[in-house]
């Protein structure tokens, strides 16, 4: 399988690896178009970090860049650590959902993956509104047009149903994660079953574009009221999490710099075993 985003020349270090997407939410529909998202977390080396060659994000699809993922295709992206968390600490909702994958969704975890997700409460904040609402105000204005051009990426749906439905039904997800991780710290994963019908419905055109856009108002609505009730801190744990990041880091580059250093040893010119 060939790609032009193609992943990196070098073994990345995951520490965790999970699935996301309408698998992960509980939303899945059978209509050929749900694609299989994975995001992972690594460390990188020390020579991606601060050398010639940084890099703190890599990807990787069975389609080309450009072409539309479908059914049975892989999106896969892998942030290093400390983007990951600078991304997390900030509150943006894609991001955090590794956070509270359940276990049946994780493909691939350690120790320093486990310890990542135990610091979702350090990490979650009131940062999280704005990301949160700002992003679901931003989708439905492409959804109706008002924000650049209109979003039609599945003209299959607009044919069928008038606009992007899937599209939509992101957008409600979106506010109803963001209500509930502000009103209680987390977010649950697959959504409730009345949330997933809810969505599916909106996924499957139960609602006419200005029947979905009303609930889109609805729910960032609901959002706003879960903001002025939230007692989340005003900001993350940046001292706990730094540290957190801090020993991960170094504890793989020592890691490392031993066994290049063992390696050496063992091939030196010149060597000879002992009888």
């Amino acid at each position: 399988m060939s790609t032009k985003a193609a992943g990196p020349s070098f073994a990345l270090d995951i520490m965790l690896e999970c699935v996301m997407g309408s698998t992960l939410h509980g939303t899945k529909v059978a209509d050929g178009l749900e694609d299989l998202d994975i995001m992972a977390v690594a460390v990188e080396p020390v020579a991606r970090f601060v050398g010639f060659f940084v890099e703190d994000t890599w990807t990787w699809r069975t389609k080309p860049d450009g072409v539309r993922s479908e059914a049975g295709d892989i999106d896969f992206v892998a942030y290093g650590l400390r983007k990951f968390l600078h991304l997390a600490t900030k509150g943006n909702p894609t991001i955090l959902l590794p956070l509270f994958a359940p276990e049946e969704h994780i493909r691939t975890i350690d120790a320093r993956g486990r310890h990542l997700r135990e610091l979702a409460p350090h990490i979650v904040s009131k940062q999280c509104y704005a990301p949160f609402r700002g992003y679901m105000r931003q989708q439905h204005e492409r959804l109706l047009g008002l924000r650049g051009q209109r979003n039609v990426t599945r003209p299959e749906l607009v044919d069928a149903y008038g606009y992007d439905t899937k599209y939509a039904s992101h957008i409600l997800r979106l506010g109803l994660q963001g209500e509930e991780i502000l009103l209680s710290g987390k977010v649950t994963l697959p959504m409730p079953e009345d949330q997933r019908e809810f969505v599916i419905k909106a996924r499957n055109g139960g609602f006419t574009l200005a029947e979905v856009s009303e609930q889109i108002i609805a729910v960032e609505n609901r959002i706003i009221t879960a903001y002025e009730k939230t007692v989340l801190p005003d900001k993350p744990d940046m001292k706990a999490v730094q540290q957190y990041m801090i020993d991960t880091y170094l504890g793989k580059w020592f890691a490392d710099n031993e066994t290049s250093a063992q390696q050496m040893l063992a091939t030196r010119p010149g060597r000879e075993e002992k009888e």
